[in-house]
């Protein structure tokens, strides 16, 4: 991947969260640059202003510790304006698992919390009709593995967005804006097996939560899921392409 494109990534984390940084690291190691070419906001804080946007080639969105769509807050409102900002902008966007919902919800989809569709672990996502048409995930298997914790729901898409692949749990687990550069998964592309389970020793609950089993025996259950970093390269290759 060339290392001269610019990332700002878009974070919902608290300061004294662990993970602020291993999600740098994880999108850095899964875009091949430094870790110096991610800069960072945290959209707790407001919207970044349209100069920060201007500074980055690719905006890049993931998970967010303690926070959920589905929960609200005063933070949420200016996040999602933020969503429609880089809908508006066509500026080229990655956004999994929060970030998925967040577009999701701020384009005209619904997101609803439902443990009994909440999943956690390495799934098996299959790839939609149009999905296979697509340049992003139509070099995918049919049906691949891919890392993912959430409880939010993506129930409706919004109304410009194509499906590209679903589980048998969560059919819309992912799509991209129809004429926009920006495409959105509820699972975890940047995140390889190992980064997942470290994310779930720092937030142990989940296990208990969703899984309902002890963590060793749920870390038993996942597998590696090596396809889903090439969604990401081939992603920014078509930016570049544009």
């Amino acid at each position: 991947m060339p290392s001269r494109l610019r990332y700002l990534l878009l974070q919902v984390r608290d300061p004294d969260d662990p993970i602020r940084e291993h999600e740098i690291e994880c999108f850095a190691r899964a875009f091949e640059v430094p870790v110096d070419r991610i800069s960072i906001f945290d959209l707790l804080s407001g919207a970044p202003t349209a100069r920060r946007l201007d500074a980055a080639d690719v905006v890049l969105l993931g998970g967010s510790g303690d926070y959920c769509v589905s929960d609200g807050g005063p933070w949420l409102e200016p996040a999602l304006d933020t969503m429609r900002e880089l809908h508006r902008r066509r500026q080229p966007t990655f956004a999994s698992c929060w970030g998925c919902q967040a577009m999701a919800l701020a384009l005209g989809g619904a997101v609803v919390r439902d443990m009994a569709r909440a999943e956690l672990g390495t799934l098996e996502v299959q790839v939609t009709d149009a999905g296979r048409a697509d340049p992003v995930f139509g070099p995918l298997a049919p049906s691949f593995p891919a890392q993912a914790g959430h409880q939010d729901i993506i129930d409706a898409l919004p109304p410009d967005a194509t499906l590209l692949a679903s589980t048998t749990r969560v059919p819309n687990q992912a799509f991209r804006f129809d004429d926009r550069p920006i495409y959105c998964t509820q699972f975890h592309p940047e995140l390889s097996l190992e980064d997942l389970l470290v994310r779930l020793r720092t937030y142990p609950e989940y296990v208990e939560r969703i899984a309902g089993m002890p963590f060793d025996e749920f870390a038993a259950s996942c597998r590696e899921s090596a396809q889903t970093t090439a969604v990401l390269q081939r992603f920014v290759r078509g930016v570049l392409a544009d």
